[in-house]
């Protein structure tokens, strides 16, 4: 059989990275600048680190740098000054930074917050790598009516939704079994729940493998982070919520697996860096080299596989209920879980408090339809209400 060689890419790719001084922005940055010749950045976001947003522009000189506090427009536009690059604040500007024409576009802004900029990437029919669950999480049937609608490619950057994707077959939908998440367990697999309670911030960032930023760590502490994949993996992969698994592997290496119909299981394996499924995204089709050590299977040593303990982590129990709801429910969860960790990075409620917290504003805030960005909004909005109040209820009984 003739083979024919691809031709090499001939333009730079344009990209534009919301968030950019978070972890997965930083990384993709050392990606990109590893490659100058292969990429053109359009735009940079940050919420508020002015600092590093206005150096990251001045090296990468993309068209537009935007911060989303609009308070500080004036300090990026003094740090920015003579470098041409414009500067732009507040939240319509970070919107209308993805907004710009770049054709690959990384959604890293941490939380509900990135859902606004991340629908005007997938509206103009971007390439997105998603690194914010989120938006899946609050608005997943919208998010995928969008990207049905605009022909955008939505390219997951989760390490865990990376491997599935690698290795799920999209024509074969109906010779998959299952797919399974794979979870470090966190800092706290091993801890009885009476010494959960005395946790600080400071040994929930602490994950044993990964580098993330605090939400995230503290997610992975309680493990919520793998009930929010739960949800994003049903948006992402057309199989029903009972046949999405998780499995605890504390090593971090089989980073998940699909099983199909005969007994195969597929897996994609690779050290514990977020280079590497990012890089999977920033140069899809293709392969792009990126910088990850490499696997040493000789000295890798055992790999082990334990069931998750659902009376330990309660937050899995809560996502799995709010995926089975459906409607508002997921979105209620999310803003719950992130004033509750807000919370706890604040000191003003404890580690097991955060599901408390959750559960409670599950309980009190109304579950409705969703059928619109405006929706997502004001259930968004009632559940912060709710879940403060909780907080300071809480907080008070100390």
């Amino acid at each position: 059989m003739a083979m024919t060689l691809k031709q090499p890419r001939r333009e730079p790719r344009s990209v534009t990275i919301l968030g950019s001084t978070g972890s997965v922005g930083c990384n993709t940055i050392d990606l990109i600048e590893r490659h100058p010749e292969a990429y053109r950045v359009e735009a940079l976001t940050a919420n508020r680190n002015v600092e590093l947003l206005a150096e990251q522009a001045r090296r990468l000189r993309p068209r537009l740098a935007a911060v989303a506090d609009p308070e500080l427009y004036r300090p990026l536009k003094q740090a920015l000054d003579g470098s041409g690059v414009e500067a732009a604040a507040g939240p319509q500007a970070v919107v209308e930074a993805a907004s710009l024409p770049a054709e690959w576009v990384m959604a890293g802004i941490v939380g509900a917050a990135g859902l606004a900029a991340t629908l005007a990437s997938i509206r103009r029919g971007a390439v997105v790598g998603l690194a914010n669950k989120e938006c899946l999480v609050c608005a997943g049937e919208l998010v995928m009516a969008e990207i049905a609608r605009s022909g955008a490619t939505l390219l997951p950057v989760d390490s865990e939704h990376s491997a599935i994707f690698q290795v799920f077959n999209f024509e074969q939908i109906d010779r998959i079994e299952r797919i399974i998440l794979t979870a470090s367990g966190g800092p706290f697999r091993r801890l009885e729940i009476s010494e959960m309670a005395d946790v600080t911030p400071s040994q929930a960032v602490a994950h044993p493998n990964w580098d993330m930023g605090a939400k995230i760590s503290v997610d992975s502490a309680t493990m919520m982070n793998k009930g929010l994949e739960v949800i994003e993996a049903s948006h992402l992969f057309p199989l029903p919520e009972d046949r999405i698994e998780i499995v605890v592997h504390p090593q971090s290496v089989v980073h998940s697996m699909v099983e199909y119909v005969d007994g195969s299981i597929l897996a994609q394996l690779g050290t514990p860096d977020m280079r590497t499924p990012i890089a999977y995204a920033l140069g899809w089709p293709d392969r792009m080299p990126a910088p990850s050590q490499r696997l040493d299977f000789a000295s890798l040593g055992p790999l082990t596989f334990e069931a998750p303990d659902f009376q330990r982590f309660p937050a899995l129990r809560l996502a799995r209920q709010a995926l089975q709801r459906g409607g508002s429910a997921p979105t209620i969860l999310n803003a719950a879980n992130e004033v509750a960790v807000y919370g706890f990075l604040s000191d003003r409620t404890s580690f097991l408090d955060i599901a408390r917290i959750v559960e409670s504003t599950l309980e009190a805030v109304p579950h409705s339809p969703i059928n619109s960005i405006d929706d997502v909004r004001l259930v968004d909005a009632d559940a912060r209400r709710v879940a403060t109040e909780i907080l300071e209820i809480r907080s008070k009984k100390g």
